[in-house]
């Protein structure tokens, strides 16, 4: 099955289909090793806001010594999958969603290179196909890896619309030998999509991905996107996030029409230990049917703001991780999660 044999599957919206959730467990081989307690104590957090909804699926070099450590408020909808991986990192190189007219689902699976080769993704980059080989998946997986892309850095409305940033997609270490227009064209092939938006403003300081989408801004109901502002004109993104924001209002769907935009408020400065700024943003939120699943970084205000905003764009309850220990690695939640539709599991 090549990328335009499939006319009648679409990407779909990340909160439009029951799904499971996949993550990778911090171990000592990965770059969490010199806070391994307290990253792990996150996940537990994490996998215990998440199980109150849905299934999770852990994937480890060690799965079986998890066990113990695991949640007990819902041991039947934990599983846990030998795997190695490198990094955490699941929203980058878990499968992509693709959904039918007729409710079928299939997973496609890109090449995921360690952000333009910024660091090792040997094993990341086979984890998908290692879970096919495994049987978890009972629909087929599309190989897609002779391309780069990474989950964090797309998102679809599901109405054929996809928004991206060029900071990422066009980064020369992803797929220097193309063009804009010829990536334009094959993301769209991929996804089945009419309309690509292009984000060309807009990063975090201290983010490794180049500017991935789910930092900055996301795709919600109503023909809406939420998306990272900034208010404070002392602040290094104050310039940037504001043209971003320009960018988002000459945005339209697919019909011509333009999206209703609502901001989100930038937490206040987190540095770390040699006083770099972290890239902490509301953003990386993971958003399913059941709840919206979203980061804290113990600011009360501006984090009951975010959720409160969050709450009504989705017109769902949302859950708050404080995720301090996960931006210490320059990511958040949207980015240690993946969502997995419940009919494309073999297990459930």
């Amino acid at each position: 099955m090549t990328m335009n044999d499939m006319p009648n599957f679409r990407f779909p919206a990340e909160w439009e289909y029951d799904c499971a959730i996949l993550l990778a467990w911090p171990h000592a081989d990965t770059d969490w090793n010199y806070m391994i307690d307290e990253v792990r104590d996150c996940y537990i957090k994490l996998i215990t806001a998440i199980t109150k909804y849905h299934p999770v699926f852990i994937v480890s070099p060690n799965a079986s010594e998890l066990k113990d450590v695991m949640p007990r408020t819902t041991p039947d909808r934990i599983f846990l999958i030998d795997l190695p991986t490198n990094d955490t990192w699941i929203r980058d190189y878990g499968p992509l969603t693709m959904l039918s007219g007729n409710g079928d689902f299939i997973l496609r699976d890109f090449c995921f290179n360690g952000w333009g080769m910024k660091f090792a993704a040997d094993r990341d980059n086979l984890v998908n196909s290692c879970l096919c080989e495994k049987k978890l998946f009972s629909v087929e997986l599309i190989n897609n890896r002779d391309f780069v892309l990474e989950g964090g850095g797309i998102e679809s409305d599901g109405n054929g619309s996809l928004m991206t940033t060029s900071r990422c997609q066009l980064s020369p270490n992803r797929n220097a030998v193309l063009t804009r227009p010829q990536i334009e064209q094959k993301l769209k092939n991929y996804f089945n999509a009419d309309n690509l938006i292009w984000i060309d403003h807009g990063y975090l300081a201290g983010d490794d991905t180049d500017s991935h989408i789910d930092t900055l801004a996301r795709f919600a109901p109503h023909s809406t996107i939420v998306y990272t502002g900034c208010q404070d004109q002392t602040d290094e993104h104050f310039t940037e996030l504001s043209l971003m924001q320009q960018d988002l209002k000459n945005a339209r769907n697919k019909d011509g029409l333009p999206y209703n935009l609502i901001e989100l408020p930038l937490p206040d400065p987190i540095f770390d230990e040699d006083g770099q700024r972290l890239p902490a943003t509301y953003a990386n939120f993971l958003v399913t049917p059941e709840a919206v699943f979203m980061p804290v970084y113990g600011q009360p205000r501006k984090d009951q703001l975010a959720a409160q905003i969050l709450s009504i764009a989705y017109e769902r309850p949302v859950e708050t991780i404080d995720c301090n220990a996960l931006i210490k690695q320059h990511g958040s939640l949207h980015c240690a999660t993946m969502q997995i539709p419940l009919n494309s599991i073999s297990v459930l």
